[in-house]
């Protein structure tokens, strides 16, 4: 099902809607922009990105972010920085879906969200299949969801 936030051209991986919104190309690689909407206490992984840093802007809900061993909430209009090679997550904190804006310097991440989502992949069940997708987006998961232990 598509997100009727996000419109039509939306795609979906384990429950979290994405949209390119500026993709790579549009850019000559320097950034890549995605609208995603998460839902209610959901959030992926501990992961690095080896190769970009990321930028969260929070439009809707409330998000727990974790860094380097660090947590913090971010709400709407506010942001989050994460610097490449940093250990990171998110989890939305809040009982509404949370909307942000991800913004990834150099560009090129989106490809990922494409491929899980056209894969169906799930976790923990496939995550041979999911690391080996990760490593060509220079991704690395390195622990639990927030919550998870």
């Amino acid at each position: 099902m598509k997100d009727p936030i996000l419109g039509p051209d939306a795609i979906e991986w384990r429950g979290v809607h994405y949209k390119t919104i500026l993709s790579t190309a549009d850019t000559g690689g320097a950034m890549s922009v995605t609208d995603s909407v998460s839902p209610p206490h959901e959030g992926p992984p501990r992961h690095v990105h080896h190769d970009a840093d990321e930028t969260f802007i929070v439009l809707s809900g409330d998000v727990e972010f974790y860094l380097e061993g660090e947590t913090f909430l971010r709400g709407p209009g506010e942001t989050a920085f994460v610097p490449r090679g940093k250990e990171h997550t998110y989890r939305v904190a809040s009982d509404t879906p949370s909307r942000h804006l991800v913004i990834l310097t150099p560009g090129g991440f989106e490809g990922f969200f494409a491929e899980m989502a056209a894969g169906k992949f799930r976790i923990p069940e496939d995550m041979p299949a999911i690391e080996e997708s990760a490593a060509r987006f220079h991704l690395t998961f390195t622990g639990p969801p927030l919550g998870v232990h």
